[in-house]
């Protein structure tokens, strides 16, 4: 993905997530599925969009989302911590703790490659 599209797909996340924040969940998912049919690989698109499904109580959509996402970074603390939340709401404890598993443990590995307190993942959870 050359850096125009980068940026675009940044800005688009961005406002979809703000059309989101202002109520417009509809208008965010339409925003975020339209950019996601031109990049499937972008990454940050998938996981607001997944987001948006988990906060509109969408749990199958936003799991398909994560699911998404996670293929294209499988040891994202963020993506691991929202498959966690999805498959507690969907009753699956087991998946619930295998994926928060999966979160703590890219906190860790963040903090040990940013011992000096560098904003990483961690900083952000």
């Amino acid at each position: 993905m050359g850096q125009f599209q980068k940026a675009s797909i940044s800005n688009i996340v961005e406002d979809a997530t703000f059309d989101f924040t202002m109520g417009d969940a509809e208008t965010g998912i339409s925003k975020l599925q339209a950019a996601l049919a031109e990049s499937p690989e972008a990454f940050e698109a998938w996981h607001a969009l997944c987001e948006i499904f988990y906060s509109e109580k969408r749990y199958d959509e936003a799991l398909d989302a994560a699911e998404k996402a996670h293929a294209l970074r499988p040891d994202d603390l963020f993506v691991n911590t929202s498959l966690s939340r999805i498959w507690l709401e969907k009753g699956s404890k087991e998946k619930a703790e295998h994926f928060g598993a999966q979160a703590r443990m890219a906190s860790w590995k963040d903090q040990i490659q940013n011992p000096d307190g560098q904003q990483g993942q961690a900083d952000l959870a």
